[in-house]
């Protein structure tokens, strides 16, 4: 079920700081976007068919592995561009309370040990899902772990888009067991659910400050709460359709040696000449070319972002549920789903009265109460979001506020360049109550006791989504403990 926006054209007045450069930029005097980024954004979508002026959020930055930089919202017509989000979609968060005060250090121990061993890492290369499994998760999405893994249906009330795209208007099943070439299909059936290293976490929390009281008891929050966040990926389905569907900058070894042979096959059999030449155009050249949605080709395309949407939404929620029963297992506490949402999407939402693709890389969507209306769980809060520090800082818990529409309905997905460059220059230190977060990693190692830094670079980077009008802050979530 979606749920429809009601949308208007972003002012390119606001921020004026920017608007005669055609970006709309939110950030502040001690926390300026970078020049260099904002040209970089600005030459990317030059020629592109946009809806608004593109949306530059705090925690701007740009990862060697992407095209364009993080912390934006680009909305077209017409048209979708993948390059200008991740190549595989879905990555996401999640948050969750448990019903259990603190755990001792035995059983947080215990927690990760089982985690570790249920999600290693490097990950292993055994089978989890039949071919079958594969392509029910890439058309049913949350659907397909709820009912493998005995989640509550009403659990998925707390997924974004209840965790499922429609993909019947682009040929459903059928055509996704077409699309799908048989080496993906076999790829994708490894590793179903899983935390991953690098920016990817799992955190234990305790719930610090309640700054919205009626909004944080409808969400299942109150003080001293503990809560388990996760951040990871799409799953393996997801990356491949990204980089199927587009040049990406950074693959693996084995994902362009499987391209090499996959991509040619796929795409490069069609009717005529100029349409063979069109697809080379869209799919194997560098840069951020655009794909046109009308017609064939563009049911194709709108398929494999669907497919690629559902099965993340899927794989997060099959981690939720090892996450829950692992929960259970060793910490004595059942937990109960807050939200989901991912952080790297394409969805149509209406622009200024009329459909366009909004395009989010790393950027939560934020909608709004009216825009959530008839909602089972979000209708008088709007869709709840993430804004983690890092895990020396805290994160937030926010809701959208009445000015989201200024930034797309987007909000950054997390603050840690913001965090990184506080320290770096001094204005950020220890924290003044000497807390520590226990740090485990993917080895039998003991885990490390880390300082935590003050709020000040996390605080900051808030500050700019709250006087702007973008969100507002319900809860502030104190780490304890960490896998990454």
């Amino acid at each position: 079920m979606n749920v429809e926006i009601i949308g208007r054209l972003v002012d390119a007045q606001e921020p004026a700081k920017h608007a005669a450069r055609g970006l709309t930029v939110f950030d502040s005097a001690a926390m300026p976007a970078d020049p260099g980024l904002l040209a970089r954004l600005r030459e990317g979508t030059a020629d592109a068919d946009l809806a608004a002026p593109p949306v530059v959020l705090p925690d701007f930055c740009h990862k060697d592995k992407s095209e364009m930089p993080s912390s934006i919202a680009v909305a077209t017509r017409g048209a979708i561009r993948p390059a200008l989000t991740d190549a595989a979609l879905n990555c996401g968060m999640a948050l969750a309370t448990l019903d259990t005060p603190r755990p001792s250090e035995a059983a947080v121990s215990d927690f990760y040990r089982r985690v570790r061993e249920r999600f290693p890492n490097p990950p292993g290369w055994s089978r989890e899902l039949s071919s079958k499994d594969v392509l029910r998760a890439a058309v049913e999405g949350a659907d397909f772990a709820a009912e493998r893994y005995g989640l509550d249906a009403r659990e998925l009330d707390r997924v974004e888009e209840f965790g499922r795209l429609s993909v019947e208007e682009f040929g459903g099943a059928a055509r996704a067991r077409k699309e799908l070439p048989w080496v993906v299909v076999q790829m994708a059936r490894l590793r179903f659910a899983g935390i991953g290293p690098s920016t990817h976490f799992l955190e234990l929390q305790e719930v610090e400050e309640i700054m919205e009281p009626e909004i944080a008891m409808q969400l299942g929050v109150h003080l001293g709460q503990v809560t388990l966040q996760f951040h990871n990926g799409g799953g393996v389905l997801t990356g491949q359709i990204g980089e199927m569907y587009a040049r990406r900058k950074s693959a693996s070894r084995l994902l362009r040696t499987e391209m090499a042979m996959v991509k040619p096959l796929a795409h490069l059999r069609p009717r005529s000449l100029s349409h063979a030449r069109a697809r080379y155009d869209a799919y194997f050249r560098a840069g951020c070319p655009s794909i046109p949605i009308e017609g064939d080709e563009g049911r194709r395309v709108m398929l494999a972002q669907r497919l690629s949407m559902n099965y993340g939404f899927a794989y997060r929620m099959a981690t939720y549920a090892v996450l829950r029963q692992f929960a259970q297992e060793a910490l004595g506490a059942v937990i109960n789903l807050v939200v989901d949402s991912p952080h790297n999407s394409v969805y149509e939402e209406m622009v200024d009265g009329a459909p366009a693709f909004v395009h989010r890389h790393n950027a939560a969507r934020a909608w709004t109460p009216e825009l959530m209306a008839g909602h089972p769980a979000f209708a008088s809060t709007g869709q709840p979001l993430l804004v983690p520090g890092t895990n020396r800082t805290s994160s937030f818990l926010c809701v959208p506020a009445p000015e989201a529409h200024r930034s797309l309905y987007s909000a950054c997905h997390g603050t840690g360049s913001v965090i990184k460059e506080f320290e770096r220059d001094g204005r950020s230190g220890l924290d003044p109550h000497h807390r520590q977060t226990l740090t485990y990693g993917y080895s039998d190692a003991a885990p490390t006791a880390v300082n935590q830094l003050d709020d000040r670079g996390v605080d900051a980077a808030l500050a700019i989504l709250t006087t702007n009008g973008l969100v507002r802050p319900v809860a502030r979530l104190r780490p304890f403990a960490v896998l990454s």
